[in-house]
């Protein structure tokens, strides 16, 4: 974490050197996802409810989902850079230092201009928690804060298969996006919207359901208790992405120049 908390200096004061260029980048990202909160707005002014949820409570939905993809995309943005790293041969140098690998890969890119992307999931948040019906408890905000903690691990452990599947094929195949960048488009809404059969595998194989469904089910009042907890269970889907990445480092092969 030491080595981490460096790189984080180190591209913290880097890209403070163009301050006027990280504000603007900032602004461009609130904005994009604004588009977002007016779309839902929009539609919402057609439809009183989408399978039960209201405006609000969707607001509450994608607001924690945009966070969670938001701060994962942030800190773990090396692994998507990682089909470069391996084509110009900069792995090498990692491969050999006497650090682990995982840390340098993170340290080597960290996407500040995100903190616009996430000031919008904060503000849709904010709205959707000060105009929803749910009487808040702490049991209730510790779960909002286990789904942040699950949600950016889930999303981590993508961006990791992502960067584990170079070491076979040295670019990044695209169909990942489906559950990174479409994860985020389609975690505007509860999961249960899309059918049975996208339920059950985002509860059993890529746990999104654990980390958005079934907790927001327990803060509105709509679900089991030992639901709060799940987001924790979650979190363990880092480990075979964790193996996954460990494999790929043993069949590694130099390419680079």
């Amino acid at each position: 974490m030491r080595l981490y908390r460096k790189y984080f200096m180190i591209h913290l004061k880097s890209i403070m050197e163009y301050k006027a260029s990280f504000l603007f980048t900032c602004l461009g990202q609130f904005l994009v996802s604004f588009n977002v909160f007016l779309g839902l707005y929009f539609m919402f002014q057609r439809f009183s409810n989408v399978e039960g949820f209201t405006y609000n409570e969707v607001l509450l939905c994608f607001g924690i989902t945009l966070m969670e993809f938001s701060l994962a995309e942030a800190f773990a943005r090396g692994f998507d850079m990682f089909g470069t790293m391996i084509r110009k041969g900069e792995f090498d140098r990692i491969m050999v230092r006497p650090r682990n690998e995982i840390f340098q890969v993170l340290g080597s890119h960290i996407e500040f201009t995100r903190i616009g992307r996430i000031l919008q999931a904060i503000v849709m948040f904010v709205w959707g928690f000060s105009v929803s019906d749910v009487h808040w408890t702490p049991s209730k905000i510790l779960t909002v804060i286990l789904m942040l903690a699950g949600g950016t691990m889930v999303f981590s452990g993508l961006f990791l298969i992502y960067a584990s599947i170079c070491f076979f094929t040295v670019e990044g195949l695209e169909f990942m996006n489906i559950f990174t960048d479409g994860a985020r488009e389609y975690g505007k809404y509860p999961v249960c919207i899309y059918g049975r059969q996208v339920l059950f595998l985002c509860t059993f194989v890529v746990p999104y359901a654990l980390i958005q469904y079934y907790p927001l089910l327990y803060i509105l009042g709509r679900g089991k208790t030992h639901y709060a907890l799940l987001p924790v269970a979650a979190c363990f889907f880092i480990l075979p992405c964790l193996l996954f990445w460990k494999i790929g480092v043993t069949h590694y092969t130099s390419c680079g120049s």
